[in-house]
């Protein structure tokens, strides 16, 4: 797993990541039918957004991210979404995680910060917040450890990360090392 990996790597950080916690979400899967919870070719919709786009699956996860930080009386969660460089789903805009949290605010009780450190930053400048904070190491960790392919598979290993190479978010990915590696 990708935190154990970091753990392992940066014991600096170990006490501040926390306990990992891992939930099944293979019910996405039966309640929605789009490139990345079904066998189907990537295509772009009629109504704009690709396939790809599985409802919800922002908001669950930060649900469920709330609840397990409600038990343990954690107040901050942080998620990766980007409304920069991303594909247009919905759950990825900085409105929907504001509108988030108000509700899970309100729904819990509790006072949540979502933090999306990611969301106004491309690609590349996510490439590089990760080499400044923690260099080659967490870029390597990174790239052998993480994938965002819409096939949801590793598939190969590139120079950016695993990926089938072919598919826009691997496109994304590709482009986005590329460029800060310019840099």
């Amino acid at each position: 797993m990708v935190l154990a990996e970091i753990k392992n790597r940066f014991a600096r950080w170990m006490d501040r990541l926390g306990q990992d916690h891992i939930i099944d979400l293979g019910v996405l899967g039966e309640i929605s039918e789009t490139a990345l919870t079904r066998n189907v070719a990537f295509a772009m919709e009629n109504n704009g957004l690709p396939n790809t786009f599985v409802p919800g699956r922002n908001l669950l996860f930060f649900t469920l991210a709330a609840a397990i930080a409600w038990r343990r009386d954690i107040r901050h969660l942080v998620g990766g979404m980007c409304e920069t460089d991303y594909s247009g789903y919905p759950d990825c805009r900085d409105n929907t995680i504001k509108a988030l949290q108000v509700a899970l605010d309100l729904g819990m009780d509790r006072n949540f910060v979502l933090h999306t450190p990611l969301m106004w930053l491309d690609k590349a400048a996510t490439w590089a917040l990760a080499d400044r904070l923690g260099g080659s190491a967490l870029v390597e960790t990174i790239v052998e450890h993480t994938h965002s392919c819409y096939l949801s598979g590793r598939g190969k290993r590139h120079e950016w990360g695993h990926g089938c190479g072919e598919c826009p978010a691997c496109s994304l990915r590709q482009r986005g090392f590329a460029e800060w590696r310019k840099k």
